[in-house]
């Protein structure tokens, strides 16, 4: 209104000016410095991978066990739905419920113990998991997708056991365990022999006729793997196994330590009824089933055996070798002994 003098007009506020502000030089240059290193994905709170790495923080805390087991003994942690070793690592699964009890009985080292969610308990079963009490081993409960993805599809009957590669002795852990015994060494030696499950029959063998460990190449043969485990139906826990670097090498060593050492081929001296040194500290040699016995094996053997068999069939497999030329060992040393 003219004339109204207590009508407010248009005035800047103070500070409203556009422009820089006087001594703001110190604040544009704090703007452009560094905020430091980026923080480790897990590490911050918004990223997948922090949400991931605490979910596996939780699925590892200890939780309480349900189910059967012996009176008095002490409950082993039990996690739901875990992972499993990733593939390439170096941890072994043992499958079956047989296989998995005598690995237990026998001692071995024990990475976890994985039982099926929805597992029919028998007596095999109760004893697996008070052994896992006693001894106070991880126990997982998981489902039958994650116990096959496990045990890579072999038939578990919802038991499987994740234990740490092997540990190989050497020649001599094996004279000495012989030595213990009181009884000639008996080896077995494998020249060539590629699968798995060959080596734990031959270990299952082993075990059942009194052979004191088995030696193995360290290249281009069968190691103890889960499906030797399996084969062996825990065999492979009571039945040492050594690795050598060459196979040739050791059996020319053995002789020395005064070893006989017996190859078996289809195109041996003598026939297996006639095994030569059976009461002796022996080695068997078994070459593979297509090769047979390489020719620096062949030059190291005493005497070459052979099995006979009918003309219709061209050789043996090494387990089902092995297994017989124990035997007629055994068989000949128990008739020594009756003597």
């Amino acid at each position: 209104m003219a004339g109204n003098s207590q009508r407010r007009g248009a005035t800047r506020k103070a500070g409203s000016k556009k422009g820089a502000t006087v001594g703001s030089g110190g604040q544009r240059r704090r703007a452009l410095e560094g905020r430091g290193p980026t923080p480790k994905a897990e590490d911050r709170t918004y990223h997948p991978a922090h949400k991931k790495k605490a979910a596996a923080e939780k699925a590892t805390t200890p939780a309480r066990t349900a189910g059967t087991r012996p009176a008095g003994a002490r409950t082993p942690s039990r996690t739901s739905a875990p992972k499993g070793p990733r593939s390439g690592a170096t941890t072994e699964v043992i499958a079956g419920r047989n296989s998995v009890l005598e690995a237990l009985r026998a001692g071995i080292p024990v990475s976890a113990l994985y039982l099926s969610a929805r597992l029919e308990a028998d007596e095999r079963t109760r004893e697996i998991v008070g052994i896992a009490a006693d001894a106070r081993y991880p126990l997982l409960e998981v489902g039958k997708p994650e116990l096959d993805r496990l045990t890579d599809g072999s038939v578990h009957q919802g038991v499987a056991l994740a234990v740490p590669p092997y540990a190989y002795a050497d020649t001599d852990d094996l004279l000495d365990a012989a030595a213990a015994t009181g009884r000639p060494p008996l080896l077995v030696a494998l020249d060539g022999v590629t699968d798995p499950r060959n080596l734990g029959a031959v270990l299952r063998s082993a075990g059942a006729f009194g052979a004191h460990g088995v030696v193995v190449p360290e290249r281009r043969a069968a190691g103890v793997t889960a499906s030797a485990w399996k084969v062996s139906a825990g065999a492979a826990a009571r039945v040492p196994v050594a690795q050598v670097t060459n196979l040739a090498r050791s059996l020319e060593e053995l002789r020395e330590a005064g070893l006989f050492v017996v190859g078996l081929d289809a195109g041996g001296d003598v026939p297996l009824a006639e095994l030569p040194f059976a009461g002796d500290p022996l080695v068997l040699v078994v070459g593979s089933e297509g090769k047979g016995l390489s020719r620096l094996v062949r030059d190291r053997c005493d005497a070459v055996a052979s099995i006979p068999i009918a003309s219709a069939v061209e050789s043996l497999n090494a387990g089902v070798a092995g297994g017989i030329a124990l035997y007629e060992v055994a068989r000949q040393r128990t008739a020594t002994a009756g003597a």
